[in-house]
């Protein structure tokens, strides 16, 4: 490294050393809030973030010295030939650079250390202040309560002056800017709002009419209505919050009154929307949960109770803090709410919401499951017991999870049942967009499922990207926090010795596949212009694009890998130790992952093709890169090493396409006529809709057979594997044909003549005197026998 890149690292270490022990001597205050612990902490974490990654250059640059005293070599011995003065001075001037380097590391890396303490100290510090709000305990006594009393009718005076006296100075002095104010936020509320339904207006309607809409359909409109719309509050509690202080309209002492009122109205607002699309008192058809009417209206008052209590509590405890009230009345008011809250819970524990078998809405509804009232009461008594032994700082935690995590999460489920609703193969065409989508796009089937289970995909992401930093911010957590988390995940994963970026893996993908466009366009513009004017021949032509497109996508790789962080260097080791491998035997293991890579890549057959290779025929199921599955007609799984198939001859029927050209043979007497045989076997194929009519199928003459005409019928087949059920119906079609119009279709059959020997031996002689036709005459002739009354001649 050069003497800049050193005075470079002397100067961010003292930066450094300064930043350190400010952010000590503030993160060793007594009043320090947790919301500067968590600032403090991301600066931390900045800084050693900048130490790491500059100890990472200076060793970078030792391992280059390292490498070149290694090329220069040791200091001639005594008595040996002296070295080159220059290569002397190399060397010492490379050990002087590479002492001052270590020294230089040393130094950083306590540095570093230093800084990484501090950093675990403030999450120490953070975990213990989280601990000692939640387990603080306070004595609950009359005298308490008697205070409390008094506090009370003094704070609602003091907030009565306090808001009188800001809005009179606001009025009076302010009335331009707070109305700026609050004309812009309005605006960008109202802007929020009309974009949202803008993007998702279909997804937000819902047909009143319709009796019985697709579960698709309500979880659609519960999410995305709800969505929706609690931005657009967001957005313009936000706005105006931030314009009333931009516009110097609030003062100090209102700032927080005023934003706890702001949370306040989101979150009865966030819980009013949720119970509203999950329970629809109104409209049952289009409710999520199978309750009863009444039991729906009664959960939605009860839930919406315990949201306003639970803001309520925030909003007092905000106030009684910005009027420097007694800790006595924060402390009355937190125990009587988490009362009221731990009451309702037990309360809606005794309801009867379910909906009765006969799925009756208006019908009175039953208990629920065993386990959820026993749980809800479990929780009820949990919290009224924490907050009557003198835990408030848990019992307002406890009750403020139950509220906002509870909705958070039921949201959170309700997304993920709406992603997994659309992306399900075939629901998406039902939907309001996929039904829009065919009708102006003419989207098919295949289409419109993919989309699906993207929109499905992205649904996940939304529930999720608006979820958990929610519930991480109710649990303690910061937003600074939050953003080194996030910061960490997208740019530095750690696995072992091993460092993943989010960020760098997604910039390698589109330098990838911007090699990837960049090579096929290279090889398609080299084909077209440059080979085909040069008429090259066509393997020649196949050939160099084969080879154009090997070359460009390998390196392609290169910088994919390269830009995405990835060192190269194990992708030797990872070589190496395949060489390696390769010498103890493991040529053919080797033989077959190569080939299953070129396989992969070359393609010349592809899951689904029919192929023929050797004694096997089949259909490709599955190809890996170490064998290849064919399945046969006889469903037979024959697994075929991938080397086989490199180096052997395969024969693929599909490898193009699936038309092939069938063929039926036909024979018929010699007394019919060749011509009309041919025109009518022409008439029968023509009528087949299966049949291409190019290339158009023909009728050949083939031979005079030995008793009959033999003729062949060619035609081609769309799909191959309709060849055996048109061949079958072709036949039966010919030979209906053929006994309507009388032609005859001949066995084979032989006149044989026997002469000679042979023929005296099977063919009886006649008789030639009378004695010896009578002596041959068949024994059942009848004999002429005399009458006993006859009288002789």
């Amino acid at each position: 490294m050069e003497a800049s890149g050193l005075q470079k690292t002397q100067a961010l270490l003292t930066e450094v050393r300064k930043q350190l022990d400010r952010m000590q001597a503030n993160a060793n205050a007594s009043n320090a809030e947790d919301f500067q612990l968590a600032e403090l902490k991301a600066q931390a974490d900045d800084l050693a973030g900048q130490v790491d990654k500059s100890i990472a250059e200076l060793r970078q640059r030792v391992e280059q010295i390292q490498a070149r005293l290694k090329e220069i070599g040791e200091p001639p011995a005594q008595g040996q030939p002296p070295e080159a003065t220059v290569v002397t001075e190399e060397r010492k001037k490379l050990q002087s650079e590479k002492a001052a380097i270590t020294a230089s590391v040393t130094e950083a890396s306590q540095v570093s250390t230093a800084v990484k303490t501090l950093s675990n100290n403030i999450t120490e510090k953070r975990r213990r202040l989280f601990s000692d709000t939640l387990l603080k305990h306070t004595e609950l006594s009359p005298a308490v309560f008697a205070d409390a009393g008094q506090a009370f009718l003094d704070e609602v005076e003091a907030f009565r002056i306090t808001i009188a006296g800001w809005a009179k100075f606001a009025w009076k002095f302010k009335k331009l800017s707070l109305l700026a104010a609050l004309i812009l936020s309005v605006g960008s509320g109202l802007l929020f709002l009309a974009g949202g339904h803008r993007l998702f207006g279909r997804l937000m309607k819902r047909n009143l009419a319709d009796e019985n809409p697709l579960y698709t359909a309500r979880l659609s409109y519960a999410f995305w209505s709800m969505i929706v719309e609690t931005l657009s509050l967001t957005a313009f509690l936000i706005t105006t919050f931030f314009f009333l202080l931009s516009f110097n309209v609030l003062r100090p002492d209102v700032t927080p009154i005023v934003g706890a009122i702001f949370g306040f109205i989101w979150l009865v607002y966030f819980v009013e929307k949720l119970t509203e699309a999950l329970l629809s008192p109104r409209y049952p058809a289009w409710r999520l949960m199978r309750l009863s009417n009444s039991g729906a209206k009664e959960l939605r008052w009860f839930v919406l109770s315990l949201a306003v209590l639970n803001g309520l509590d925030f909003v007092l405890g905000r106030i009684s803090e910005s009027l420097n009230s007694p800790v006595s009345i924060t402390i009355v008011k937190s125990l009587t709410l988490a009362v009221l809250q731990g009451s309702i819970l037990i309360a809606i524990s005794f309801l009867k919401p379910v909906m009765n078998d006969n799925k009756d809405p208006e019908a009175p509804g039953r208990h629920w499951p065993r386990f959820f009232p026993s749980l809800l009461r479990v929780m009820g008594i949990a919290l009224i017991f924490a907050v009557m032994t003198g835990y408030v700082g848990l019992a307002r935690f406890f009750s403020t999870q139950i509220v906002l995590t509870g909705a958070v999460i039921v949201t959170m489920y309700i997304g993920i049942l709406s992603g997994k609703s659309v992306g399900k193969q075939g629901a998406f065409a039902k939907t309001v967009a996929g039904r829009f989508l065919v009708e102006r796009h003419k989207l098919g089937e295949v289409t419109l499922d993919q989309i699906g289970l993207a929109a499905g995909l992205g649904i996940y992401a939304v529930a999720f990207i608006f979820g958990v930093p929610l519930i991480l911010l109710t649990w303690g957590f910061q937003i600074q926090d939050i953003q080194s988390a996030a910061y960490r995940l997208f740019t530095q994963i750690s696995i072992g010795n091993i460092n993943i970026s989010l960020v760098g893996i997604l910039v390698g993908v589109l330098f990838f596949l911007a090699g990837y466009v960049v090579t096929r366009w290279t090889q398609g513009w080299i084909d077209r212009n440059v080979m085909a004017r040069s008429q090259v021949d066509p393997g020649v032509r196949n050939s160099v694009k084969t080879g154009i497109g090997y070359l460009g996508v390998g390196f392609a790789v290169v910088v994919g890998v390269s830009a995405a962080g990835i060192n190269l260097s194990s992708l030797a080791l990872v070589a190496s130790a395949l060489s390696v491998g390769i010498g103890f035997g493991l040529q053919n293991i080797v033989s077959n992952f190569v080939s299953g890579l070129i396989l992969l890549v070359e393609r010349p057959f592809k899951v689904g093709d029919h192929v023929v290779t050797g004694a096997t025929e089949g259909i490709v199921k599955r190809i890996s890169v170490r064998a290849t599955e064919i399945e046969t007609f006889r469903k037979q799984s024959i697994i075929v090493p991938n080397s086989d198939l490199i180096n052997a001859a395969v024969g693929n029927w599909t490898h193009r396409n699936r038309i092939q050209r069938s063929e039926v043979q036909v024979s018929v007497s010699y007394d019919s006529d060749p011509q009309r045989v041919m025109d009518l076997l022409l008439d029968i194929i023509n009528q087949v809709p299966q049949v291409l009519r190019n290339p158009e199928p023909h009728v050949e003459f083939l031979r005079f057979g030995g008793s009959s005409l033999d003729f062949e019928m060619r035609f081609h087949l769309a799909d191959m594997s309709d060849g055996m059920t048109v061949r079958n119906n072709v036949r039966i079609e010919i030979l209906k044909r053929f006994r309507e119009e009388g032609i005859e279709i001949p066995y084979p059959h032989q006149d044989v003549n026997i002469s000679g020997p042979i023929r005296a031996m099977l063919v009886p002689r006649e008789p030639e005197t009378p004695k010896e036709r009578a002596a041959e005459a068949p024994a059942s002739a009848p004999k002429t026998e005399p009458k006993p009354d006859a009288k002789p001649a």
